[in-house]
C-alpha cells in the first residue's frame, strides 16, 4: 500500500529557481478556469486556479506531513502487506528541508519512502544520497535531463551538477532509479541521449522517461506563459513517438514516453492496435448517441476505437487543437465547428471547462446541447505505464472505456 507525503512547496520558489525548460515559467497570475469541481454556478476552484499553477503553499513541517501520513494510515487500518510513503511536492522535493527527517521518520514506523520527481537541484553533497536511503528511500524518480554537468548546470539550473549525478548513480547501484529527461531538440537528443542512457544503463537505471518539450498553447502551455523558450520548435508527436521506441530497441532498462508512447505496454490506448482488437468485446453495448470531444493527439485512436465497435453514426469524435484532452479549456471549445457536434456531447473528465462555459459556448448555434463529462482518463499515460504490464494496462483501459460508454448512454438520446 502507498500513501501520499505531500511536503507542499510552489515551483520556482522551491526547487533552487526554475529549470529553462519548466513548464511553470513565466507563470504570472493564475485565472480560474472552470472545472467539474467548481460550484454548479461559480467558475472557479482551488483546482482549477491555484491546483493548476501547484501554488498552493510553502513547504510543510516534517511534523505536518508525518500526521496527515499517521491520518492516513488510520483510514487503512487493517491493511495487510508493505505500506510506503510517496514523497511529493510543488517544488524539488531534494529541496526541502527535511527530508532527512522526514524520511527517517517514516522509516521508525516501517515506512519505507518513495522519492517522487526530483531533478536533485537540493543535492548540494552526493552523500545525502546514501542517507536517505539508509533511511528506506526504495525508490526514486530521477531528471537527469543530461549526464553532462554542463548541459546541466545550463537547463536545468542544477548550482551543484556533478554532485547530483554522483547522487542519482549512487541511487541507481542501490535502490530502484527511473531517469526522466524533457527532450529539448538540438539540447539534449541524439548522441547527448545516448550517452545519458548508457550511464544510466552503467549505473543500473531501473528505466528512462522520455518527456516532449512543450512551448505553445495547443500542446499545454495554458497558464498564459508561452512560449517559454522563444524560437523553439517543439518535436512533432510522431517523431517524438518513434525516438521512444528508438531508445528502447537499444537499451536493456524500460523506456517510455509522454504523451506518447510506451513500446511495452502499447500505450496510449493499446486496445486501439490491431492484435488487441480481442479485447474490444468486453466492452459494453453502446445504446446512446453523443459526439466525444478530445485532444488532437487522442482522436485518432479513439476514432479507430468507435469505428471497431461499429457504432456507425451514433457516435463520432471531434478533436481540439490541445493535444492533451485534460488540458483543454473553453478557449480550444471556442474553436470548434458546431456543425459537427450531435446533440449531446461528452467532454474530458478532467478538462478545465466549468459547465456553465461548456453548455454555452456548444450551444452557441441555437442548438441547446446536452453535455457531459467522461472519465478522468482513457488510458495511461507513459508516466504511469512505466511501471505496468501490457495486460495491466488493457485492463484499465477497459475499465475507462466501460465508463465512458456509461457516459454516453446516459446523456446521450436512446435509440429506437
Amino acid at each position: 500500500m502507498q500513501l501520499v507525503a505531500d511536503v507542499g512547496g510552489i515551483p520556482g520558489r522551491d526547487c533552487n529557481g526554475f529549470c529553462k525548460y519548466c513548464y511553470f515559467r513565466k507563470v504570472k497570475e493564475v485565472k480560474s478556469f472552470g472545472c467539474a469541481h467548481c460550484l454548479p454556478n461559480k467558475v472557479g476552484c482551488e483546482r482549477c486556479s491555484k491546483g493548476v499553477s501547484e501554488t498552493q503553499g510553502d513547504f510543510k513541517s516534517p511534523f505536518e506531513v508525518m500526521n496527515e501520513v499517521q491520518s492516513a494510515m488510520m483510514m487503512a487500518m487493517g491493511h495487510q502487506g508493505e505500506i510506503s510513503a510517496y514523497i511529493s511536492g510543488g517544488g524539488d522535493i531534494s529541496c526541502y528541508p527535511h527530508l532527512e527527517n522526514l524520511t527517517a521518520n517514516l522509516n521508525q514506523f516501517s515506512i519505507s519512502s518513495v522519492l517522487g520527481y526530483t531533478c536533485g537541484k537540493g543535492i548540494t553533497d552526493s552523500d545525502m544520497a546514501t542517507r536517505l536511503i539508509n533511511n528506506g528511500v526504495k525508490e526514486v524518480s530521477f531528471t537527469i535531463f543530461s549526464s553532462d554537468p554542463k548541459l546541466r548546470k545550463e537547463w536545468v539550473k542544477d548550482p551543484n551538477p556533478t554532485e547530483a549525478l554522483k547522487a542519482c548513480q549512487i541511487f541507481c547501484e542501490n535502490i530502484d532509479l527511473t531517469g526522466a529527461a524533457v527532450i529539448i531538440p538540438g539540447v539534449n537528443d541524439g548522441d547527448v541521449l545516448r550517452e545519458t542512457c548508457n550511464s544510466l544503463e552503467e549505473w543500473g537505471a531501473k528505466g528512462m522517461l522520455l518527456m516532449r518539450f512543450a512551448n505553445t498553447f495547443n500542446e499545454g502551455l495554458i497558464l498564459g506563459n508561452e512560449p517559454i523558450i522563444k524560437g523553439l520548435e517543439s518535436q512533432p508527436v510522431e517523431e517524438f513517438g518513434e525516438l521512444v521506441k528508438q531508445i528502447n530497441s537499444e537499451y536493456k532498462f524500460r523506456v517510455s514516453g509522454t504523451p506518447v508512447c510506451d513500446p511495452e505496454t502499447g500505450g496510449p490506448f493499446a486496445i486501439a492496435k490491431d492484435e488487441n482488437e480481442v479485447f474490444l468485446q468486453f466492452i459494453k453495448p453502446i445504446t446512446g448517441e453523443a459526439t466525444i470531444i478530445t485532444s488532437k493527439i487522442a482522436e485518432p485512436y479513439l476514432s479507430k476505437i468507435f469505428s471497431k465497435l461499429e457504432t456507425g453514426e451514433n457516435v463520432n469524435v471531434v478533436a481540439c487543437e490541445k493535444e492533451i484532452a485534460c488540458l483543454i479549456t473553453k478557449e480550444d471549445l471556442e474553436k470548434l465547428d458546431l456543425s459537427e457536434i450531435k446533440d449531446t456531447a461528452i467532454i474530458p473528465g478532467r478538462s478545465f471547462v466549468h459547465q456553465l462555459d461548456a453548455e454555452r459556448i456548444l450551444s452557441a448555434d441555437g442548438v441547446e446541447r446536452l453535455i457531459g463529462r467522461g472519465p478522468d482518463t482513457l488510458s495511461v499515460d507513459g508516466e504511469l505505464s512505466i511501471d505496468m504490464t501490457d495486460e495491466n494496462v488493457i485492463e484499465r483501459e477497459l475499465e475507462q472505456f466501460n465508463d465512458l460508454v456509461d457516459a454516453i448512454n446516459f446523456f446521450g438520446m436512446r435509440r429506437i
